[in-house]
C-alpha cells in the first residue's frame, strides 16, 4: 500500500513539472499556428552600465566639460581682451541644454551694468567694480545690469544656443561661449585675480 502511494505522489509530482514547464515555455513563446498567422515579440529595453543584458542598472552618464577659466585682460587705457576659444562640450551620448547661467561677484567686488567701457570714466580707481555681457552659442547676448546684488543671472531658461546633441555628432555637440566685460581702474598691476565666477547648470535635454 504504502509502494503504491509512494508511486502515485511520485507520478503527481512528475506531472506538475510538466505541467511548470509546458506553462513557462508558453509564455516565453508566441506561435503562428497557421499559414499567414501571426505572432508577436515584445521588445524591452534595459540600461545597464557595461551595455550588456544582465548587466547592473544604470541611467546614461552625463558628462559636459565647461571652461575653468573665463580670462579678462584689461589694459591701460581701459580696453578688455577676452577669450575667443572658450565653449561648453557634450561629451555625453545624449543630448543637453545649458537651462541656467548665474555670475556671482568674488569678495570685495560689485556687479554693475555692461556697456561702454566710457560708462565707468567717472567711477574711482580700485572700486573695483565690472560689468559682464554673455552670450551661448551664438544666441541671445547677456548683460549685468546696475545693482547691489552679489549675483545676478544671466540666462533664466533654454534658449537658442543653450541646446547640444550627444558626443556622437561632432558638428552640435559644443557650443562656443561669447563673453566681454568692462572694468573699474586698478591702480597696481594685478595677475589672475579671481573677480567673478560664473555658475551654468546643464540638463538632459529631455
Amino acid at each position: 500500500m504504502k509502494k503504491n502511494i509512494r508511486r502515485i505522489l511520485a507520478l503527481t509530482m512528475a506531472l506538475c513539472m510538466v505541467f511548470a514547464f509546458s506553462a513557462f515555455a508558453s509564455a516565453a513563446t508566441n506561435e503562428a499556428s497557421a499559414s499567414g498567422g501571426t505572432a508577436t515579440s515584445s521588445v524591452t529595453l534595459s540600461s545597464t552600465t557595461d551595455g550588456s543584458l544582465g548587466g547592473d542598472p544604470a541611467a546614461t552618464k552625463m558628462s559636459v566639460t565647461v571652461p575653468t577659466v573665463l580670462a579678462v585682460a584689461v589694459g591701460t587705457d581701459g580696453s578688455v581682451t577676452t577669450a575667443t576659444d572658450a565653449k561648453i562640450v557634450n561629451n555625453s551620448f545624449g543630448a543637453v541644454k545649458v537651462s541656467r547661467v548665474t555670475i556671482e561677484a568674488a569678495r570685495g567686488w560689485n556687479l554693475t551694468a555692461f556697456g561702454d567701457k566710457s560708462s565707468l570714466a567717472h567711477e574711482k580707481v580700485d572700486s573695483n567694480k565690472f560689468g559682464f555681457s554673455l552670450a551661448i552659442g551664438g544666441g541671445t547676448v547677456n548683460n549685468t545690469k546696475n545693482g547691489d546684488t552679489a549675483s545676478q543671472i544671466l540666462i533664466s531658461s533654454a534658449v537658442d544656443g543653450c541646446y547640444m546633441s550627444g558626443s556622437g555628432d561632432q558638428g552640435a555637440n559644443s557650443v562656443a561661449i561669447d563673453y566681454d566685460a568692462i572694468v573699474t581702474p586698478v591702480s597696481t598691476a594685478v595677475t589672475n585675480a579671481s573677480i567673478a565666477s560664473v555658475l551654468f547648470i546643464v540638463e538632459w535635454d529631455i
